[in-house]
């Protein structure tokens, strides 16, 4: 199975292009802010060329659903209705924060994937690895950051633009009851080839959408 995956639940987006027997064949990433939405294409493009993929090759075109960025999730889903419309392929919607977590894999501390909802809130949820399995432990929510932080009870990774906007706010709520780590930047952005990974196990269950209704998971 070969999967165009699309990530614009944030301004840095990015596309790939994975495979079940070969893994991921190209990876790209841009600033949506800088990007209109039509010359994202271009990206597309690159990543299907770099990894010498046709259309017809593909199983499935997967878009990262949210929730995010408002004016990201519209641009990645259009993009993606456009191109399931255009070339027959079903859609796989692929949930953002679990996708975000995904790229801390095997952790024995929870992940909380926080991304930057603005009026000071995130949308966040909370997850753990059991039986090399990613579960998530909190549905996702966008809620004020300190009242979430109040409720985690064990050491965590925080990933995301809001772990990076709200760290002080974090590192002073948790207080030294547990730790609070944040990866490298490089680490902080939500991954298409995780979107990618996602799709493939998501695509087992036969679990497509329709393309006429899917509509973005806003919160």
């Amino acid at each position: 199975m070969k999967i165009l995956a699309l990530e614009t639940s944030t301004l840095l987006g990015g596309a790939a292009v994975v495979s079940e027997s070969e893994g991921l064949l190209a990876d790209a990433r841009v600033n949506i802010r800088t990007v209109h939405a039509e010359q994202f294409f271009t990206t597309i493009d690159w990543v299907m060329r770099a990894s010498k993929t046709q259309v017809a090759e593909l199983d499935a075109i997967a878009v990262s659903i949210g929730p995010g960025s408002f004016t990201g999730l519209r641009i990645g889903l259009s993009i993606a209705k456009g191109l399931c419309y255009a070339s027959g392929k079903p859609l796989l919607p692929v949930p953002s924060l679990t996708a975000f977590a995904m790229t801390i894999p095997f952790c024995k501390y929870a992940v909380c994937p926080m991304l930057d909802a603005r009026k000071n809130e995130v949308y966040t949820a909370l997850y753990t690895w059991q039986d090399n399995t990613l579960t998530k432990i909190r549905p996702e929510s966008a809620v004020n950051p300190d009242v979430f932080i109040q409720t985690i009870d064990s050491d965590t990774i925080f990933i995301g633009d809001g772990a990076i906007k709200y760290r002080n706010q974090i590192e002073q709520t948790l207080n030294g009851k547990h730790k609070a780590m944040f990866p490298l930047s490089s680490m902080m952005i939500p991954s298409a080839a995780s979107v990618g990974q996602l799709a493939l196990t998501i695509a087992k269950t036969n679990s497509f959408a329709d393309p006429v209704s899917t509509v973005p998971f806003y919160i």
